[in-house]
C-alpha cells in the first residue's frame, strides 16, 4: 500500500486574510452608506430652513385646516359620538345574548332588544303565551349570574286575540365582568 500524501494549509493563514478582506469590505461599504444619509439628512434640512425663510418673507402662517373657535364644538360632539359607540362595541354581547337565551322559553318570544351601555342596563320587550311563562322569564334572568336586578316594567293583554298573549317589557341590569 501506498502511502497518501495530503497538503494542509498552514495554520489556516488563507481563511484568515479572506476573513479580513471581507472585513475591509463591509467597513467600506458602511462608510459609503454613513456618507449618503449625511447628505440626505443636510438636504432635508436645508430645504425645512428654506421653506420657513419662505414663510416669513411671505407673512404666511400655516393655520390649521380647522380653527379651534370654529370647529371646536363640532369636534367635541364627534367624539363623544364615537365614545358612545365604542362603548356600544365594547359591551359583552356574548355573555349577555347567552343568559337572555338561556331564560328563555318556547313560550316566551323576545321582540326587542336595547342595551344601554352608559347605565349598564338592557331593555326588552316581547310576548308570552300566559302569565306564569312570563315570571318563570323574569326569575330566570334573574338567576343568571351576568344578570342582576331583572324585574318587569309593564305587560299587557292583548283582548281582542283569542289566544290572549301578553305583551311586556322587561329592564335588567349587568354586572362587569371583572
Amino acid at each position: 500500500m501506498r502511502s497518501l500524501n495530503l497538503k494542509f494549509p498552514d495554520d489556516g493563514q488563507e481563511a484568515r486574510s479572506a476573513g479580513y478582506l471581507m472585513l475591509v469590505l463591509g467597513m467600506l461599504a458602511l462608510a459609503g452608506v454613513l456618507y449618503q444619509y449625511q447628505g440626505a439628512t443636510d438636504e432635508v434640512a436645508y430645504w425645512d430652513l428654506r421653506i420657513a425663510s419662505m414663510d416669513r418673507q411671505t407673512g404666511r402662517k400655516t393655520m390649521p385646516l380647522v380653527s379651534p373657535a370654529q370647529g371646536g364644538r363640532e369636534i367635541k360632539q364627534e367624539i363623544r359620538r364615537a365614545n358612545a359607540v365604542l362603548s356600544e362595541i365594547d359591551l359583552p354581547w356574548g355573555a349577555l345574548f347567552d343568559s337572555v337565551e338561556y331564560a328563555t322559553s318556547p313560550e316566551v318570544a323576545l321582540l326587542a332588544f336595547q342595551p344601554d351601555a352608559a347605565g349598564r342596563t338592557m331593555r326588552m320587550g316581547g310576548e308570552a303565551k300566559s302569565m306564569s311563562a312570563l315570571v318563570d322569564f323574569v326569575s330566570a334572568l334573574e338567576r343568571e349570574p351576568v344578570l342582576k336586578d331583572a324585574y318587569l316594567l309593564k305587560y299587557e293583554i292583548k283582548q281582542d286575540d283569542p289566544q290572549r298573549p301578553i305583551i311586556f317589557s322587561v329592564m335588567a341590569s349587568w354586572i362587569e365582568a371583572s
